[in-house]
């Protein structure tokens, strides 16, 4: 009879943050107390970093990059490949710090575990993945190499909505290929955004200083994490306005930006109406639809119309909102009040500026924090869809034609994620490619996040790309080296 693995002792500590090799208070003077959304609870209180903290974890940075990146590609690999292993041990402890600290259900919990470990494996095949290239010269006797080289410091800044893999997603591949890392979590999740992170990759056995997470309020080191003289790439996903301020703040260094999106989900005439309204549902309201590439408007032909809002607003009834412990729960709390009181307010506006809503109701739970779905019909003028809604809201838009559904779906600043139903496959990806987006999926809703692939926006939802050798080429840079094997002839 085989004796079942006991489950590792749960990571402590979380009122303290890596910084330069320590674990320790930081010298702000301040606390934050970090709470469940769902219950108000306390989950623990951290002494916030200050400017010198942030000094402090950009010098050892530096420092201990250099050894990193010289260790060989293998053992760099496996330090992801047991950050894997670990993951894989503690996943009950991870599931359970995502639905305590972001308020996520088990579908939101189990998505974020998953991808997060993925990201994991990906990043472990990274160190063997940076290549060099040798090119043609037209000087007699010379040889032209270009090497691919570690940025050296990354700085990390990360969202609390699906916060360890928005981390990890750059902080793993910045790793891998031989950076050092400084990285800023969210303040609604500093454990799952950060701290659980930083104990992973500590007995992953990542050497003291390479990472370092500080948390802090952003008037004490939210500018200077991207102003620092240190950090040659910063890597951050968060709304527009922020990635603005960023890009005006960060000087001549390389940015890795993405963004706010406003994602159509396109029914045109011809699309499997029970598959495109279980899409949009599942687009729409995972995670209370707290997610940059979640559905925001659904754009459905005339044709269809009205029998895809009957069938949607069913199918959409039978979500149940509460609390995310409960296995059947699909929307869970709002992250915090003040965004619950943004979203409640952009329903007000939605419909002072026409939209009808047909399904709605007011917030519940112990602290009031569970908005259930909200579904209105308007135009692309209403709040609701002009704007991004993180929350669970939906709005549906009439269009009288494909022409007429292209033309809402672009008719937006943003373009981060997108998709179209049709049952011609040729039909999809013509107007996919018309889609100004950086993502557009047919047949799919626009929440897809493969680890190897292209993850970014266009418009004003980003620059760069995330995942495989794209990640791969934002965190390294090129080296141009020649090597003159023979003398060569002068001018002068």
């Amino acid at each position: 009879m085989t004796t079942a693995t006991p489950a590792p002792t749960r990571y402590d500590g979380f009122d303290r943050m890596p910084i330069a090799g320590s674990w320790r208070a930081g010298r702000a003077g301040k606390t934050a107390t970090d709470t469940d959304p769902y219950t108000g609870e306390t989950l623990t209180e951290i002494p916030l970093a200050n400017a010198e903290d942030l000094d402090e974890a950009y010098a050892k940075a530096k420092e201990a990059q250099r050894d990193w990146a010289a260790r060989l590609p293998g053992e760099r690999a496996d330090v992801m490949r047991r950050a894997a292993r670990i993951m894989e041990a503690r996943k009950d402890e991870i599931v359970d710090w995502h639905i305590r600290e972001s308020g996520a259900a088990a579908p939101a919990a189990e998505f974020e575990y998953s991808i997060t470990l993925r990201d994991f494996h990906e990043a472990s095949s990274y160190p063997y993945r940076v290549e060099g290239r040798i090119l043609p010269a037209d000087i007699e006797g010379k040889e032209s190499r270009v090497y691919r080289r570690p940025v050296g410091v990354v700085a990390v800044i990360s969202p609390w909505n699906v916060p360890m893999h928005l981390s990890n997603r750059s902080v793993a591949p910045a790793l891998a290929v031989g950076n050092a890392v400084v990285l800023k979590p969210a303040g609604d999740t500093p454990v799952t955004g950060g701290l659980l992170l930083a104990k992973i990759y500590e007995e992953a056995g990542l050497p003291d200083g390479v990472l370092s997470v500080l948390i802090g309020a952003g008037r004490d080191i939210g500018d200077a994490i991207v102003e620092h003289p240190v950090p040659r790439v910063v890597s951050f996903t968060g709304s527009t306005p922020v990635g603005k301020g960023i890009a005006q703040k960060a000087g001549l260094k390389k940015l890795s930006l993405e963004l706010g999106g406003n994602g159509p989900l396109v029914v045109l005439d011809d699309a499997d109406l029970e598959y495109a309204v279980n899409a949009a549902a599942w687009g729409k309201f995972f995670h209370q639809g707290q997610v940059c590439m979640i559905t925001n408007r659904i754009v459905v032909d005339a044709s269809v119309h009205d029998e895809f809002v009957e069938r949607f607003v069913a199918k959409v009834r039978g979500l149940k909102a509460g609390d995310p412990r409960d296995d059947d729960t699909i929307i869970g709390p709002i992250i915090n009040s003040k965004q619950l009181e943004g979203i409640q307010q952009m329903l007000a506006e939605a419909r002072s500026d026409g939209a009808e809503q047909v399904l709605g109701g007011d917030p519940t739970g112990p602290i009031g924090s569970v908005l259930p779905p909200h579904v209105l019909l308007g135009s692309n003028e209403v709040a609701t869809a002009r704007q991004e809604v993180f929350g669970p809201v939906a709005t549906i838009i009439k269009a009288r034609d494909e022409a007429d559904a292209l033309r809402i779906a672009n008719d937006t600043e943003y373009g981060l994620s997108s998709a179209v139903f049709t049952e011609d496959v040729l039909r999809g990806v013509n107007f996919a490619l018309q889609v100004e987006a950086g993502m557009t999926h047919v047949n799919d809703s626009p929440l897809n996040d493969e680890n190897n692939t292209a993850f970014g926006g266009e418009k004003e939802s980003g620059l760069g790309r995330f995942g495989g050798e794209w990640a791969i080429e934002e965190f390294t840079t090129d080296h141009w080296v020649s090597v003159q094997h023979t003398k060569r002839q002068f001018p002068f």
